[in-house]
Formats: structure tokens, C-alpha cells, sequence
């Protein structure tokens, strides 16, 4: 895999003047979006700036990250707090994601999407208010682990880090098992449209877009 050095804003301007050509979206639906990547690799920064640069293109922009869709902590530390096959795949509510966020979006869908459902801190509900996307809208969602579920997305995103920098980047070690299970079932290295790699967060390097 081929490498090319890139900026994080000059990375942004080109996944925006990819999803604000004239070919996508088709007709009046909306564009999805995923920055997948571990919480080290700083996924939600990509995210802010993608928004920023559609919006200044005129895009209509929904950005969520999957840290406000967690289920509750009845059910995530069921296994104990630091279990990484819990966290792997039970921590993250998928079907309220498919319910709140990619079902309005599909085709004949309303628009009606929430940025987050459940609040991990206070173990309750955001109680956030709907948000209507309207055609031709973006979504960006954020989060790791993104590539597994199927999702509808129509660009997808991987920001890579090696092993021994996700180590070092990582405060919460126990975690670490969930991501090599990851590189080894889901490979999002080959999934995903984009890979950037972000071992230095000083100077990204990306493979361009492979569709």
C-alpha cells in the first residue's frame, strides 16, 4: 500500500471535493460518511474538519461519533469494565444507530436523526432533540469499528496506526486486544476507501481514494 504525505485540512478538502462532485449524491438522498479508526487515532478532528469544509461548499452537514450511542453500563460491563470482547462488540448500540441515524436516511426516509441517544457519564438518556438532514445533506459519523456492520456508507474512512503506536497512543491498554481482533476480521486497512496513517499526528499520510 502506497503512501502519499497530506495535511489533515488539505485531507478534508479533497474527501469534500469528492462527496460535492456532480456524480454524488444521486438525486435528492443523502451521503454517509464513516471515519472509522481507535479513539487514539483522533477520528473526531477528521470529522470537524470534513464538516467544516462541506459547509463552506454549501453542504448541509449531520456529524455524530458512536461515543453518544453507547449502550448502557447494565449491559457493557456485564463481562467487568475492561473486557475487550465486550467492548469489541457489545458496547457500541448498533441497532439504535440503524434506527436513529441511517434509517431516516434512506431512500423515501424523513431526514430525522439524533446526534446521540445515550450519555455514558450519567448512565441516561441525552434526551437530545431530533435534527432534520435535509436532501442532499452529509452525514459523518466517527467512531472504531465502524466497518463491521454494514452500514451504508458511501465513503468510508480508516485512519491507521501500527500496532506499537496504538500502544503508545493508547491510555487504556486493556482495549488493545479489541483492535487486533479488528485488523484481524474485519482488515479495515482493505475495507475502508481511504486509509490515512497517523502514527505521527504531525504528518498523516494517505493512499488517496481507491473508488
Amino acid at each position: 500500500m502506497r503512501y502519499q504525505a497530506i495535511t489533515w485540512d488539505r485531507l478534508a478538502e479533497e474527501l469534500a471535493r469528492h462527496l460535492d462532485a456532480p456524480a454524488a449524491p444521486v438525486g435528492d438522498g443523502w451521503l454517509k460518511v464513516g471515519i472509522d479508526g481507535p479513539p487514539a487515532a483522533l477520528g473526531g478532528e477528521l470529522a470537524e474538519l470534513l464538516a467544516k469544509e462541506l459547509r463552506t461548499r454549501g453542504r448541509s452537514v449531520h456529524l455524530a461519533g458512536t461515543d453518544g450511542f453507547l449502550r448502557p453500563a447494565s449491559l457493557r460491563f456485564e463481562y467487568g469494565k475492561q473486557d475487550p470482547d465486550a467492548y469489541y462488540s457489545g458496547w457500541t448500540d448498533v441497532g439504535a444507530l440503524w434506527r436513529e441515524v441511517f434509517g431516516p436516511l434512506e431512500a423515501g426516509g424523513n431526514g430525522r436523526v439524533l446526534s446521540d441517544l445515550w450519555d455514558p457519564v450519567t448512565d441516561r438518556a441525552t434526551r437530545s432533540p431530533y435534527v432534520t438532514l435535509p436532501p442532499r445533506g452529509v452525514l459523518v459519523l466517527h467512531g472504531p469499528f465502524l466497518l463491521g456492520h454494514w452500514f451504508p456508507f458511501d465513503l468510508t474512512v480508516h485512519l491507521r496506526l501500527s500496532p506499537a503506536a496504538l500502544a503508545r497512543r493508547t491510555e487504556e491498554s486493556w482495549t488493545l486486544p479489541a483492535f487486533a481482533r479488528y485488523e484481524k476480521e474485519v482488515g479495515p486497512g482493505e475495507a475502508a476507501d481511504v486509509v490515512v496513517r497517523a502514527d505521527d499526528p504531525r504528518h498523516p499520510a494517505w493512499t488517496g481514494i481507491r473508488r
